[in-house]
């Protein structure tokens, strides 16, 4: 049985089935199947055209926006869980980068020098 790990995040894709801190995700299908293939190549960019093809079953057509708009609803559902970490990371033009890193906020505060 395959296990993917991340940190707090564990990926049981024979069990279709995705935890965080022991907590199960409510994941779709899609979703699941997205996060395996990328947590599979972890550390790598993997690039829509590969991730689609891997998910979906079928090359990726003209302006299709399936991978970004379920890799935004990950992200979303990631956050929530473990809003501590990141784990998806876009490469513009490239594709997509899974791996386990400490959330950067968007506004830090500066100390006076």
């Amino acid at each position: 049985m395959e296990i993917l790990t991340a940190g707090e995040l564990e990926i049981r894709p024979s069990e279709h089935l995705a935890r965080a801190r022991g907590r199960t995700l409510s994941l779709s299908v899609r979703e699941l199947d997205l996060l395996a293939a990328l947590a599979r190549r972890e550390g790598k960019i993997v690039p829509r055209t590969e991730l689609y093809e891997t998910v979906w079953g079928a090359p990726l057509r003209g302006n299709d926006r399936s991978v970004d708009v379920y890799v935004h609803k990950l992200r979303s559902k990631l956050a929530v869980a473990l809003p501590e970490w990141a784990f998806i990371h876009t490469h513009f033009g490239f594709g997509y980068r899974f791996q386990s890193e400490p959330s950067q906020p968007f506004h830090r505060s500066r100390t006076a020098r």
